[in-house]
């Protein structure tokens, strides 16, 4: 009765044991808001988004679509983004392989001499191996065979692990297609802001000759007599001005190049491009699609997911440290103290079978630690997916009213530069008829300078406005 009584209470002390190590600690739980508005300020509505269209079709200069294809093949960023992925898929197979059976293959030779005075050389001294055959002294050990240890997944935290390092996997591939994507539309934008600059350049040069003609016009007019020689050198130094605003465009145009050789992953080259096709390029129609299409379209968005699955698996693998984990392991092989008793079967054959159920009881702050941080890691996890959800639909939002100021932008400035170039021709006009001050010829050459230069500044704008909707859309990678 008394023995009987005594297991009772070692089952029930050891049950209440195993309750207590299941208990975890209740923590609140976030969890995340895929909501998004209807539209983008915009009373029209269409599902198609010129994010899906390929970056081969949505740019048409070929030119540029060259120096897109080698970035994508020697941009060296990228390719360390390769490596990461690669390293992301060895962590699956890692994780896979951890809640399968380890198997091994093993063998050991060793030799024992024990003391004749202990229990063992006692024992060994007394008992013969076979009738009239003493034990050998020293005694050798010769095994072969193979070992297995498995933990028996019972929570799936061990799944759950090699779930969690897909879904990273899987974020680091669309981490990936988010560089590609940037990695596009930076070219696109460094390729027009060259063409812009070989187009200002050409603006310069062409402002430098009508200001030397207008030089040597006012000198042969101080010679008449007609203009001090004030005039002659503020026209002089207007022409100075313009060469080193000439040279400051040559040395633009260099680290413009340059920085396109960078990304393309090669040393510096002279850039192939079309210096008139700036003038006719005009930004293509730009099809938003729907906000909700962001969460498919913008691969920061879907990286930022993948993220927030694994946070999650994470706190479901560090909830199950808390439960009782189950071990088998088990041996099967030959051993015998000669190498030729070896394949004597049955008498040299070994195995063994065990398994272990372990539970914390006692002191379990790291698991406690663990977990706590776990699921502030999967609260990160879901502000960071919000704010990368709301700073796309920002992105775009901002970029379609940039597309839409530049536009009548462009229009006001095309004005301005066509009544500054009449200016400039009337002024010139009056000035040889010495109905006009130099200095209104002058103003009114610097102000048709800056205005085409703007002129040609809106319209890169109004291209890097197209590509940069392009990429906020979630364009380019597909």
């Amino acid at each position: 009765m008394l023995k009987r009584r005594f297991y009772q209470c070692l089952s029930a002390a050891g049950l209440a044991l195993t309750i207590a190590a299941c208990k975890t600690p209740e923590l609140v739980v976030k969890n995340e808001s895929r909501q998004v508005p209807a539209s983008y300020n915009s009373s029209v509505q269409d599902s198609s988004s010129t994010a899906r269209v390929r970056w081969q079709e949505f740019f048409t200069d070929p030119n540029l679509k060259s120096l897109i294809d080698t970035a994508l093949q020697n941009n060296q960023e990228l390719n360390i983004t390769l490596q990461e992925i690669e390293i992301s898929r060895n962590e699956i197979r890692a994780r896979q392989g951890e809640y399968l059976p380890f198997v091994g293959l093993g063998a050991k030779a060793g030799v024992d001499k024990v003391g004749r005075y202990t229990l063992q050389g006692a024992t060994e001294e007394s008992v013969d191996i076979k009738p009239e055959r003493r034990t050998p002294d020293p005694l050798t050990d010769f095994q072969v065979g193979a070992f297995a240890t498995w933990e028996v997944d019972i929570w799936h935290k061990l799944r759950n692990a090699k779930k969690a390092a897909v879904s990273r996997y899987l974020a680091s591939v669309e981490g990936r297609n988010f560089m590609v994507t940037n990695l596009i539309a930076e070219i696109a934008n460094s390729y027009y802001e060259l063409l812009a600059l070989d187009n200002q350049l050409a603006i310069v040069k062409q402002n430098i000759e009508i200001q030397s003609n207008a030089l040597e016009i006012v000198r042969l007019q101080k010679e008449a007599a007609r203009v001090t020689e004030l005039a002659v050198r503020r026209f002089e130094a207007q022409v100075h001005n313009t060469r080193s605003i000439q040279y400051a465009l040559q040395q633009r145009i260099t680290e413009t190049e340059n920085r396109l050789n960078f990304l393309a992953g090669r040393y510096p080259r002279p850039i192939s491009r079309n210096d008139e096709a700036f003038n006719d390029a005009v930004p293509q129609a730009i099809r938003v699609g729907l906000p909700s299409q962001l969460l498919s379209n913008r691969p920061d968005v879907r990286q930022a997911e993948q993220n927030l699955v694994a946070a999650k698996l994470d706190v479901q693998v560090a909830r199950a440290n808390f439960y009782p984990s189950l071990g088998i392991s088990g041996a099967v092989g030959l051993a015998a103290f000669r190498p030729g008793l070896l394949v004597s079967t049955p008498e040299s054959m070994l195995f063994s079978l065990a398994g272990d159920v372990a539970a914390p009881l006692i002191n379990r702050n790291g698991i406690k630690a663990a977990y706590s941080n776990a699921n502030a890691q999967q609260t990160q996890a879901v502000y960071n997916y919000e704010r990368t959800l709301l700073n796309a639909y920002i992105e775009v939002a901002n970029q379609l009213s940039n597309i839409s100021n530049l536009e009548k932008g462009y229009d006001e400035k095309a004005k301005q530069v066509q009544a500054l170039n009449e200016s400039s021709t009337i002024s010139n006009s009056l000035f040889r008829s010495a109905r006009a001050d130099y200095s209104e010829v002058l103003f009114t050459q610097r102000e048709a300078l800056e205005s085409k230069f703007d002129l040609i500044e809106t319209r890169m704008q109004q291209l890097n406005a197209k590509v940069n909707v392009y990429r906020a859309l979630g364009g380019g990678w597909n």
